[in-house]
């Protein structure tokens, strides 16, 4: 990847003139059968220029109480979009349409914000990796239909859900008004996500994008790094879910552990067992090696990606088992 970036040919992306942000942007739309795409720093500034683009201040937009958006972007949908949220709650972060139509607020009614886009998370990060149910997809879509709502699409971790349920990007992408992908994560890029949609609303993102100072110059060589990733790192995305299982399974061994939430793909979330804080158990493995991340005060969250393979997780395993 690293040789494939250093070789890209770039120019002024702002102008539309970087040959690689340019193929990049062309074979994403293309792969999800969508208008347009445009390539952006991050899963956070693809996901707030698609809720700006889709709402008006005081509208709301209804989402899981998981969401990343309304988890992890710094309050951006109000910040940025002037938008309140309506949350829907559930174990995973997936939900049903008849937990949607339970959420719409009466257009005529002048106390309630204006229900303006619905929004799903495909995987659901705090749902340990949890996958959307197609069918459940599109009976949302229906209803954002018959309701006339926007339809947003989170896939930080999509190619992830896809490896799970064996559905193409031309599926997905027929589903959503937009769809933000990660090209870090699983896909192994250093930098990068695109927003794809129809093409009033990337017109649209390109202004956003503008005066969230997302706009680069020579990003050709960080966009190669999203071509490469596309092209390679994608097939290879069910071995990260094979070593999360098994981390999982470990994990079920310990005697420190309480409960174990594992949704299928790549990430694994646990929590530990009164008596150890997370703190203290990251503390425990550290010398081993072995990094994760505190997601509460016992809850410990646990990634799989490219740059571990399978003889680290074996041994991972093997101490986590017998902790």
């Amino acid at each position: 990847m690293l040789e494939f970036m250093m070789k890209a040919s770039v120019g002024d992306m702002v102008f539309g003139e970087d040959p690689a942000v340019n193929e990049l942007e062309t074979m994403a739309a293309d792969m999800f059968g969508m208008e347009a795409a445009i390539y952006c720093p991050s899963g956070t500034m693809t996901n707030q220029i698609a809720i700006k683009a889709h709402t008006r201040p005081g509208d709301e937009v209804i989402c899981s109480r998981m969401a990343h958006i309304y988890q992890f972007e710094g309050g951006g949908v109000a910040f940025n979009s002037g938008a309140s949220v309506a949350l829907i709650d559930s174990d995973n972060g997936t939900f049903t349409a008849e937990d949607v139509k339970q959420h719409i607020n009466n257009p005529e009614d002048w106390h309630k914000a204006y229900t303006r886009l619905v929004e799903v998370e495909n995987t659901v990060n705090r749902g340990a990796g949890s996958c959307w149910d197609f069918g459940e997809l599109k009976r949302i879509r229906e209803l954002c239909d018959s309701r006339s709502l926007g339809y947003h699409l989170d896939g930080a971790r999509l190619f992830n859900a896809m490896a799970v349920d064996g559905r193409s990007a031309a599926e997905y992408g027929a589903l959503f008004d937009s769809i933000s992908i990660c090209l870090s994560k699983g896909l192994g890029a250093p930098v990068g996500s695109l927003l794809i949609g129809k093409r009033e609303i990337i017109r649209q993102g390109m202004r956003i994008r503008k005066v969230f100072g997302g706009a680069m110059r020579q990003a050709g060589y960080i966009a190669a790094a999203g071509i490469y990733a596309l092209k390679n790192n994608v097939s290879r995305l069910p071995d990260d879910h094979r070593n999360a299982a098994a981390l999982a399974e470990a994990l079920r061994e310990s005697s420190l552990t309480e409960s174990v939430n594992y949704g299928g793909t790549n990430i694994v979330i646990f929590t530990l067992k009164p008596g150890m804080t997370a703190a203290e158990y990251l503390e425990k493995i550290k010398p081993h090696g072995i990094l994760a991340l505190k997601t509460g005060e016992r809850s410990i969250r646990m990634v799989t990606h490219l740059d571990v393979n399978d003889g680290q997780i074996k041994k991972a395993c093997e101490i986590l088992a017998t902790l």
